[in-house]
């Protein structure tokens, strides 16, 4: 593209997300309706719901969508809003009452939190590093070792 070499795998990424919506046709026994554009893990959620259930699932057809309708259609109205059509993505957040969950990258970034990605994650938080053979007690010497100090009152200086 205009001389510029791309991985496959970005080019991957981005038609996976202009392919993510269907239009629902037969909504069957399900809540979506008909000739809606629902998220397609969202309509496979709700088809396994209904079957097990017993009932008829929806019919849909994958919708091709630009890559600007594609930005917009996200469940993330930050991150929506940080793309195009700020103005009205905001305004129709606010009128709906929308909250954003801050599952992805960029809305984390917008709003200034950690990242869900490397150190950032919920899992790497909070963690203690044990050296194997360590006993309890030389690790609690260590984290006594390491504590600091405060100042007394006394030792502080008014201004």
């Amino acid at each position: 593209m205009q001389g510029v070499d791309i991985n496959d795998k970005h080019i991957e990424v981005i038609v996976r997300q202009m392919l993510r919506k269907v239009r629902v046709e037969d909504a069957g026994d399900t809540d979506l309706l008909p000739g809606g554009l629902v998220d397609i893990f969202e309509f496979e959620r709700e088809n396994e719901r209904v079957i097990a259930e017993g009932g008829m699932p929806a019919q849909a057809k994958r919708i091709l969508l630009g890559i600007t309708k594609a930005s917009l259609a996200t469940d993330s109205f930050l991150s929506a809003a940080s793309f195009q059509e700020t103005t009205r993505v905001l305004t129709e957040a606010a009128i709906k009452g929308k909250s954003d969950p801050l599952v992805g990258l960029k809305e984390n970034v917008i709003i200034g939190k950690l990242i869900p990605a490397g150190t950032g994650m919920s899992r790497y938080r909070d963690i203690e590093i044990k050296v194997e053979g360590q006993s309890d007690d030389a690790l609690q010497e260590q984290e006594e070792s390491i504590e600091l100090e405060l100042p007394s009152e006394s030792d502080l200086i008014e201004v």
